[in-house]
């Protein structure tokens, strides 16, 4: 995901070099290829996002972990 991440960065700069003036440029490396890059890998890991906020019910409770040690 990151080589396609930073191609895709080196093509929108190459982009922005050949445009006709300094503001079209910064606006098409803006546009082409920081905001697209940024949203997906911000969509990408919201899989990781959700398990890291979700609570961890399958872990057994104190109660539970003692019991199975006395027997």
């Amino acid at each position: 995901m990151h080589i396609v991440a930073i191609g895709w960065l080196y093509v929108t700069a190459l982009m922005a070099l050949t445009e006709s003036s300094a503001v079209a440029g910064v606006l098409t490396f803006l546009f082409y290829g920081v905001l697209p890059t940024t949203l997906s890998w911000w969509l990408s890991g919201g899989r990781k996002r959700h398990h890291r906020r979700a609570p961890r019910s399958e872990e057994p409770s104190p109660d539970a972990r003692q019991s199975t040690r006395e027997r």
